[in-house]
């Protein structure tokens, strides 16, 4: 410690006897060295400050709350143990801002086929199932043969017949059930009257 002080002790009595040479009218030598001097005690200072500023910023929005309550505060950061995914960062965006239709096929195939049972349920016909499965396969295919780059195709396509099979079976657990026949209900004397049957 002691040592430091005599080295900053000694940068200070040189930086005075040079602005004691520049005074007196030194040269241009000297002059370059002062300025030099100079530069490199304001390239300090200037760190300092920056470090220090920082660090009482830190600090101040500490005492005032503001790192309370974040999102993942206490809480393992999402996707860091997976292996890593060199579209990481296109998926993040259209998950993050709900995109739709644009990017690699393959990353809106496998979107799509997640989708798909739900849109299946949607259709009133096997016409439109069927429909909807062979447009799907096609593009499937289609992605599949691309020579563009980008992420493989891994989305699988669809049996069209088990996936109509499956449609039916969610279409008929999903319909409500038949009510039973009651016992007939006997018609006032009113109504009798009113529609003219005895």
């Amino acid at each position: 410690m002691n040592s430091g002080n005599n080295a900053f002790r000694r940068k200070l009595e040189r930086g005075a006897e040079l602005r004691a040479v520049r005074g007196w009218g030194g040269n241009a030598e000297e002059d370059a060295e002062i300025e030099a001097a100079d530069a490199a005690e304001r390239e300090k200072r200037r760190k300092v400050d920056d470090a220090a500023r920082v660090e009482y910023l830190i600090r101040d929005a500490m005492d005032q709350g503001k790192f309370d309550n974040l999102k993942y505060a206490g809480k393992p950061i999402p996707g860091l143990g997976e292996h890593y995914d060199p579209d990481w960062w296109v998926k993040g965006l259209i998950q993050r801002e709900k995109l739709s239709g644009i990017g690699p096929p393959a990353i809106l195939l496998r979107i799509e086929d997640s989708e798909l049972d739900a849109k299946l349920d949607q259709q009133y016909t096997e016409k439109q199932v069927r429909d909807i499965l062979e447009d799907f396969n096609k593009r499937v295919i289609e992605a599949r043969r691309q020579l563009q780059g980008g992420p493989p195709v891994i989305t699988k396509l669809r049996d069209v017949d088990v996936e109509l099979e499956k449609w039916r079976g969610r279409r008929a657990a999903a319909a409500p059930p038949e009510p039973e026949a009651g016992p007939v209900a006997k018609r006032t004397w009113w109504q009798r009257i009113w529609n003219g049957s005895g």
